[in-house]
C-alpha cells in the first residue's frame, strides 16, 4: 500500500474512533500492515500535522492513538460551546436523550445498541448541557458508567418527575428512531408550553 494513502486511511480511522482511539495493533490489523510500519506512519503524521500548522494533533493515551484539538485553541472551543446559536441539540443528541429518558439507568454500550451508531459525542454534549449525568456503575465487566437524566432535564421540559413523560406507546408505531424522537420532543415542547401558560394564568 502507498505510504501516503495509508496515512490518509489512518487519519480517517482515528477520526471515526473518536475519544476511544485505536492501538497500533488495531490499526495494523485493519490495514494489514506490520506494527513497525504503522508506528512509522503515526510518527510521520505527527510531524506533518505540526509542520503544516493543523488544528488537530495525534496524541498517544494509554497505549492508543487518537485525534485531538490543540490545547491553545481551547478558549475558542469554549466560546463555541456556549454560543446562543449552539443551544439547540443535534439529532444524535436528541435520540440519545430520548433513549436515556425512557431506559435509565443505561450504559453507553446499551444506548449504542439501540441507536446502531457510536454515541460518545452525543453523551458528552448532554452531560455538558447538564441534561444527563452519571448515576452509578453497572454490575458488568469493566463496570461501565450508568447514565440518567438530571433535574435540569425535568425543569427544561416542565416535568414534575419522570412519571410525567409522554407514554412510550404513543411512539412505538413509528418505523425509525428519528421520527420517534421528533414526535417525543414535539410532545415535550407542547407539554412545556402548557406549563408556561398555566404559570402565566
Amino acid at each position: 500500500m502507498d505510504f501516503q494513502k495509508m496515512k490518509s486511511i489512518i487519519e480517517g480511522l482515528l477520526f471515526l474512533a473518536g475519544d476511544e482511539g485505536l492501538t497500533v495493533k488495531q490499526l495494523a490489523e485493519v490495514l494489514d500492515q506490520r506494527s513497525e510500519v504503522i508506528v512509522d506512519a503515526l510518527k510521520d503524521m505527527k510531524k506533518s500535522f505540526k509542520k503544516a500548522g493543523r488544528g488537530l494533533q495525534i496524541i498517544s493515551i494509554a497505549g492508543g492513538y487518537q485525534l485531538a484539538t490543540l490545547p491553545e485553541h481551547a478558549p475558542y472551543f469554549e466560546k463555541l460551546a456556549y454560543s446562543p446559536s449552539r443551544s439547540s441539540l443535534s439529532q444524535a443528541a436528541l435520540e440519545t436523550l430520548s433513549i436515556i429518558a425512557y431506559r435509565q439507568p443505561i450504559t453507553r454500550i446499551e444506548i449504542e445498541e439501540i441507536r446502531g451508531v457510536k454515541s460518545e459525542r452525543a453523551i458528552h454534549t448532554l452531560v455538558n448541557k447538564d441534561l444527563i449525568e452519571e448515576v452509578g456503575r453497572a454490575e458488568a465487566i469493566g463496570r461501565p458508567i450508568l447514565y440518567g437524566t438530571t433535574k435540569a432535564f425535568l425543569d427544561y421540559f416542565g416535568l414534575g418527575s419522570l412519571v410525567d413523560l409522554p407514554e412510550m406507546d404513543q411512539f412505538e408505531n413509528t418505523e425509525n428512531l428519528e421520527e420517534e424522537t421528533q414526535l417525543l420532543f414535539q410532545k415535550l415542547e407542547e407539554q412545556q408550553q402548557l406549563t408556561f401558560e398555566d404559570v402565566d394564568k
